[in-house]
């Protein structure tokens, strides 16, 4: 089967790229286990000053492969090695990011986007709840704003995104935008910037470990819900769940 992440370094820079945009890059169990995989290689390499995620296709991250679902535990080990990793993570998006992928762009210590970038946290519409993703996000977002869209499943852009505290920053060009945080990045010191990175991620991490383990077991069980069950078979279905008004 073809690498679903790709890994590339230039100058310091590590780049890992999503590339499974048949399914618009969703968590399926192979692809969380190729990025932590990844992760791990750069944390290794003392010549990687920083890591870029980013992604092939329209979509960023789809959120969870409900096809080829994610064991809860390794999501939340991933979430937790990138809130961990001894270098910041830079999230570069061009595209669409829905639920679970929601959470992978918000344990990204500095996120940027492009115009054409669109969110949604649309687990209340398949009997869900944005549970193991929540711990990165709340400590970051806006309280109402987090509120307003963990309800309504409403999508929103990315002027909004950076509004609300899930983006650091939007630009019609996200390269040209992200130059400067790249440079100062590599002119930093390893461990200026590890030691930075734990002060500027401590509630995050608090979080991973307080309420990691009970939200992961909240989430499987909504998964294995009756109500789950007919909001996911009706999203393949193309229709609307039973309950929707």
């Amino acid at each position: 089967m073809a690498p679903l992440v790709h890994a590339a370094q230039a100058t310091g820079i590590a780049t890992l790229t999503l590339d499974s945009p048949a399914n618009r890059n969703a968590l399926s169990a192979a692809l969380v286990a190729e990025l932590r995989a990844a992760l791990a290689t750069a944390a290794a390499d003392t010549a990687v000053r920083a890591v870029v995620l980013t992604h092939t296709g329209s979509t960023f991250c789809a959120g969870a492969d409900l096809t080829s679902p994610f064991d809860p535990g390794d999501f939340l080990a991933l979430l937790r090695e990138i809130a961990e990793l001894p270098r910041p993570v830079v999230a570069r998006v061009t595209g669409h990011v829905r639920a679970g992928g929601l959470g992978l762009l918000g344990v990204c210590d500095i996120a940027a986007a492009g115009p054409r970038s669109s969110y949604a946290f649309t687990e209340t519409h398949l009997g869900l709840a944005p549970a193991v993703i929540s711990l990165p996000l709340l400590p970051r977002l806006d309280p109402r704003a987090a509120a307003r869209y963990f309800l309504t499943a409403e999508a929103f852009d990315a002027a909004e995104a950076a509004r609300i505290g899930l983006l650091t920053l939007h630009a019609d060009d996200v390269d040209a935008a992200l130059a400067p945080v790249l440079a100062g990045l590599r002119r930093a010191s390893p461990q200026g910037l590890a030691a930075t990175k734990a002060l500027t991620t401590a509630a995050v991490r608090e979080a991973l470990d307080h309420d990691g383990a009970r939200l992961t077991e909240l989430s499987a069980g909504l998964f294995a819900s009756a109500e789950a069950r007919e909001g996911i078979t009706a999203r393949f279905e193309r229709r609307e769940p039973s309950w929707a008004l």
